[in-house]
């Protein structure tokens, strides 16, 4: 099965986001092959869940909302990540900024 390249979902994620009427911001940039993908959901400024993209031991990827992890607060989640990036180099960080940004990724993940 041919795997789809982090970038191209990156672009494809920012266009069907833009097509929404919302925002999309790359905050990190990583490997353009393989790296994680991050994505920081937000509905007018407000802070939305943290979501991960994972490889599961089925062999698919998967979605896990990472917020917890960073914590409520801005100051929070920003040193996680900054943690986050630190640790992995080949990571991207995508912010969007729409009204409920998990059902777009939701719906963008169903296309990779």
């Amino acid at each position: 099965m041919t795997r789809l390249t982090s970038r191209f979902l990156i672009d494809l994620l920012l266009r069907r986001t833009d097509a929404a009427g919302g925002f999309a911001t790359i905050l990190a940039s990583g490997d353009a092959q393989s790296g994680v993908i991050l994505i920081q959901c937000r509905a007018r400024g407000i802070a939305g869940p943290l979501l991960e993209r994972r490889f599961s031991m089925t062999g698919a990827y998967m979605w896990e909302d990472v917020g917890a992890l960073a914590g409520d607060d801005e100051a929070a989640r920003t040193a996680y990540l900054d943690r986050r990036k630190k640790a992995d180099p080949d990571l991207w960080i995508v912010e969007l900024d729409i009204a409920d940004a998990p059902r777009l990724v939701a719906e963008w993940a169903e296309l990779a």
